[in-house]
């Protein structure tokens, strides 16, 4: 089980790569170059076609734009996730990849099935390439000239205890009955991606609430492939996703595409040899024992633990709130790791109420409300709703 998952955890950032390149957005300036005349389609014929799409083979650029509306966290996140942050250091992917949650980056991505794809993230005269070809996994950090290699990598896959949907009307179905009275899905026209004529798929609550705006993925027309996933918030600006596509082909990618050779001088990890020296990539409990170094004098490192009581689920739909006791008082931001009180100050606004006065924490999708007494609300929502339920908790 153990080796199960140190391999998986691998695999996962490449497989992510791949339905990643088919299913995240294009940025807008290359979305205005005109709306294609197409036939007219349903909702439900729209999600049939998504489907029945069956693209095994495919390549192209796309650039993903994440704007979370949080202060610079760069440095945190590598120090959760091990790596070197802007020094670079690893190529082990756990770390790497953690670069894609904030700022505007170019990809490069091509795929052969489920057991070659390739990935090339582009910084500058830099990059980092990740490539799964059969059972192993190779990477490589052109800026710390280090390679990271995984042998015995099992093809990923769902697991045979899931039931899939019988066919691409089945699946519509269910989409469509799981939305039910809380989520509107339309077709919102046309629009040309990458050069081809897609259809746009719009996601919209229903409730009042929720910081989710919209979510609009633009659908080849030919293909049924998603080519554009944009997630937009209540607060406006930038979206909060805005990447994909600027230029794809779905014609097989030459064998060699997925070759690779150790750079001359190049120093090699294999990655049993990070589990054993507790290296870059971090197992889940190795991040847990991170967070709980940077944060457990705050008090946040017993969520769900035995110290407090697990979630409670509030709502439904897109305005779910999950309700944690910590069992202890909220700490202060003063309180906190010194590199930690900026990032926190920026992050937090004290508010009060019938429930009694607390701190919510913002970014532009999710925001938690820490009570003074330290009960925690969290969920896709605004503050306003994170007040309200914890007044009606009181």
């Amino acid at each position: 089980m153990a080796a199960q998952r140190k391999t998986s955890r691998y695999l996962v950032p490449v497989a992510v790569a791949g339905i990643a390149a088919a299913t995240i957005g294009l940025v807008p300036a290359l979305a205005a170059s005109g709306d294609p005349d197409l036939p007219e389609i349903t909702a439900q014929q729209l999600i049939e076609k998504i489907a029945a799409s069956d693209t095994q083979t495919l390549s192209g650029t796309f650039k993903v734009s994440t704007d979370l509306g949080l202060p610079a966290f760069d440095g945190l996140l590598s120090g959760i996730a091990g790596g070197s942050g802007e020094g670079g250091g690893s190529a082990d992917p756990s770390a790497q990849l953690t670069k894609l949650v904030s700022g505007t980056h170019t990809l490069r991505i091509a795929a052969d099935g489920p057991e070659r794809q390739k990935l090339t993230l582009l910084d500058g005269k830099e990059q980092y390439s990740l490539v799964h070809n059969g059972d192993e996994v190779w990477a490589y950090d052109s800026r710390s000239n280090e390679v990271f290699h995984e042998k015995g990598v099992d093809e990923g896959g769902p697991s045979p205890e899931k039931e899939l949907p019988a066919g691409p009307k089945e699946l519509a179905d269910e989409v469509l009955e799981a939305a039910g009275d809380t989520t509107s899905i339309t077709v919102g026209g046309t629009a040309k991606v990458a050069g081809r004529d897609a259809y746009r798929l719009v996601i919209e609550p229903k409730q009042q609430g929720s910081t989710v705006d919209s979510v609009t993925i633009a659908v080849d027309a030919a293909t049924g492939t998603p080519l554009k996933f944009t997630l937009d918030s209540v607060s406006g600006g930038k979206p909060v996703v805005d990447a994909g596509f600027t230029k794809v082909d779905f014609g097989k990618p030459a064998a060699s595409e997925f070759d690779f050779t150790v750079p001359k001088g190049a120093k090699v990890t294999e990655g049993g040899e990070l589990d054993r020296a507790g290296g870059a990539g971090k197992a889940p409990e190795d991040v847990e024992k991170e967070l709980e170094k940077h944060f457990g004098d705050l008090g946040l490192g017993g969520l769900g633990d035995a110290g407090g009581s697990g979630p409670e689920v509030i709502g439904e739909g897109w305005t779910t709130i999950a309700r944690f006791d910590t069992g202890a008082a909220a700490p202060k931001a003063e309180e906190a790791p010194k590199e930690f009180q900026g990032f926190l100050d920026a992050l937090g606004d004290k508010v009060s109420g019938k429930f009694g006065s607390g701190t919510v924490f913002k970014t532009k999708i999710v925001n938690a409300l820490m009570t003074d007494d330290g009960t925690v609300y969290v969920g896709a929502v605004t503050p306003q709703k994170l007040i309200d339920t914890a007044n009606a908790a009181k």
